[in-house]
């Protein structure tokens, strides 16, 4: 029943045909430059509308990354009743606020745009009116070569060698951005030393969808090719930014983040502690000692003058170590006889 979809035919030629208008200031008006771009264009528009959604994608994700160990522990005790087992899943996730399908919410609303090109793109392919594009933007759009090769145009149907090998040329490129993507998420992202199902839904999704774009690849027409490998990329890039800057809490990215804020870290704190060792000691301040009243009134004893020989002590007397008299005289020079 086509009538369903034409708000969303027309919203997509819509977007295309704005697109064109602006590019066909740049490059020619039916060249495939124009067109292509205009596709790159509606993937990027509706990515960056996707942006809210991709947040909440993450959050669901590591929600559901946070729930492992319950889980595992929820398979252990009812693994082998699959009714009771689902019934605690499903509580389990009530009661977390988790919902599993909210990780999947970017593709599924990005896939009613993507069958609405290669919708789009089939009625062009035929020369037939579709949306709101014209007869000479259907004609334009029909006439429209991408690396020489017509952008309705698929594998399959192409009878041109030249064709087919850019239409593989799509598809490889579209299976190996997908594989970049997942094993980027696989390695890097996922927690260490866990028991988590989740990884082997990535490694099951690593090597299944490179095989699925593969094998309908063949059928999607070279316009539908360039969008969804401009979604890969996109999607790539936005991985390696989430997966850098904010990485899942014990997977290897996140210790690779900790290990550049620790080494960011360590020069100033070197340049702290070398700072001390640069500059002087102050000098210490010495508190003057605490005298008693009697000391601070007793006079100071006054020192020998200048060229006079220190006052001996009673030892001194003679030039006697013992400090002894002569034989026959007083301590004040004077003789015993003359006493």
């Amino acid at each position: 029943m086509p009538h369903l979809f034409n708000p969303l035919y027309n919203a997509v030629s819509w977007v295309l045909l704005r697109f064109h208008n602006l590019l066909s200031l740049v490059f020619p008006s039916g060249s495939g430059a124009a067109w292509g771009l205009a596709i790159v264009g509606l993937v990027v528009l509706i990515r960056i509308a996707l942006i809210p959604l991709f947040v909440k994608q993450i959050k669901a994700q590591r929600g559901l990354q946070a729930l492992q160990p319950q889980m595992t522990e929820l398979r252990k005790k009812y693994g082998n009743d699959r009714q009771k087992l689902s019934e605690e899943t499903m509580k389990l996730y009530k009661e977390t606020g988790t919902n599993p399908l909210s990780s999947c919410l970017p593709v599924f609303v990005q896939m009613p745009f993507f069958f609405a090109l290669f919708h789009v793109l089939n009625y062009v392919s035929h020369g037939r009116q579709v949306g709101v594009l014209s007869k000479a933007d259907v004609a334009s759009f029909h006439h429209a070569k991408v690396f020489g090769a017509p952008i309705y145009e698929t594998f399959v149907k192409a009878t041109s060698v030249h064709t087919k090998v850019v239409a593989i040329a799509f598809i490889v490129l579209m299976s190996a951005s997908q594989f970049i993507t997942q094993r980027q998420l696989m390695v890097k992202n996922m927690p260490i030393g866990q028991d988590n199902p989740m990884a082997q839904q990535q490694r099951l999704m690593l090597y299944g969808y490179p095989v699925v774009f593969a094998v309908f690849g063949i059928n999607f027409p070279i316009g539908t090719l360039i969008y969804w490998l401009t979604t890969n990329v996109w999607t790539m890039g936005q991985q390696f930014y989430v997966i850098r800057r904010n990485p899942t809490p014990g997977s290897a990215a996140y210790l690779e983040l900790q290990a550049r804020r620790k080494a960011a870290l360590q020069p100033a704190a070197a340049l702290t502690e070398a700072a001390p060792a640069d500059e002087p000691a102050p000098p210490k301040r010495q508190q003057p000692k605490r005298q008693t009243r009697s000391q601070r009134r007793a006079p100071a004893k006054a020192g020998p003058k200048a060229g006079e020989p220190a006052s001996s002590g009673p030892a001194d007397v003679a030039g006697d170590p013992d400090g002894d008299s002569p034989e026959g005289e007083s301590p004040d020079g004077e003789s015993k006889e003359a006493s």
